[in-house]
């Protein structure tokens, strides 16, 4: 798979934890065959299993939607989009992303008061093993939610693409976040939290270490990219070079496609 080019702070941040939701479900596999030789061979079935790789897989769910926008391999249909002109192609781009940020929207200001809620009393799931679902799962998908919509607009301003200017203003907002978020965050952690917080402390440094690499990338990203004018990506580009590569494919000699090429002639 060929990837799109990462390009100013949102890029680089959505890429890297993307990286790490890859390979959840390699890890997803061996805890559960771990839980098959311990169960059917050991006699000695595990508690944490289930829950462990229901709350892994939550996590890549909500992960894949992001690295899904960043690389435009989200679903989207073109029976009237190829056909339009320049004009209304951007037109729909621009509703389009609006519709997202409305949704993300949406989503945060309904979600933020049961999401704090559930992460401050650190509620669990309920069960034998007992890990905090609720208080790591719901508060994550508003932050998905936010940068989805962020994504999207990045999107749009990469692939018209827009005046550089414009770029350089949106990767700064996107850094000023960030780091916003980060710093009220750990406001509300360790300088005044809220009454009857019972996080523990080893989530707290966890989510510290966390908020603080967010930070460092979405800085490598703005200062490494500040200057570069990322290319446009045309989709029509990729279906054309697919296209190419199968008719070179059919074209290919009857020799070299048998495995069998023939012998250089001395």
């Amino acid at each position: 798979m060929v990837e799109h080019e990462r390009t100013g702070p949102l890029d680089l941040l959505t890429w890297s934890f993307s990286r790490v939701a890859m390979w959840a479900p390699f890890f997803i596999v061996c805890i559960i065959l771990y839980e098959v030789i311990m169960r059917y061979v050991f006699a000695a079935a595990t508690l944490w299993v289930n829950e462990m790789s229901l709350w892994i897989a939550g996590g890549i769910y909500l992960s894949a939607g992001l690295y899904s926008m960043q690389q435009r391999s989200h679903i989207r249909i073109f029976i009237i989009y190829d056909i339009a002109p320049l004009w209304l192609r951007r037109t729909f781009d621009v509703l389009s992303t609006v519709c997202v940020g409305i949704f993300a929207l949406a989503v945060i200001w309904g979600g933020f008061g049961e999401a704090s809620a559930k992460f401050f009393r650190f509620e669990t799931f309920g069960t034998a093993y007992d890990p905090p679902i609720p208080a790591t799962i719901k508060p994550l998908v508003l932050v998905m939610m936010l940068f989805l919509a962020l994504q999207a607009t990045s999107n749009l301003i990469r692939d018209w693409p827009a005046s550089a200017w414009i770029r350089k203003m949106f990767d700064l907002f996107v850094t000023i976040v960030v780091i916003g978020l980060a710093a009220m965050a750990v406001y509300h952690l360790f300088v005044a939290p809220p009454e009857g917080m019972t996080v523990p402390l080893r989530w707290l440094l966890g989510i510290t270490v966390f908020l603080v690499i967010a930070v460092a990338l979405v800085l490598i990203g703005l200062f490494r990219d500040f200057n570069k004018t990322p290319k446009p990506v045309d989709l029509m580009d990729e279906i054309e070079e697919e296209a190419k590569f199968q008719r070179s494919q059919m074209e290919a000699p009857s020799e070299a496609l048998s495995g069998n090429p023939p012998r250089p002639v001395s």
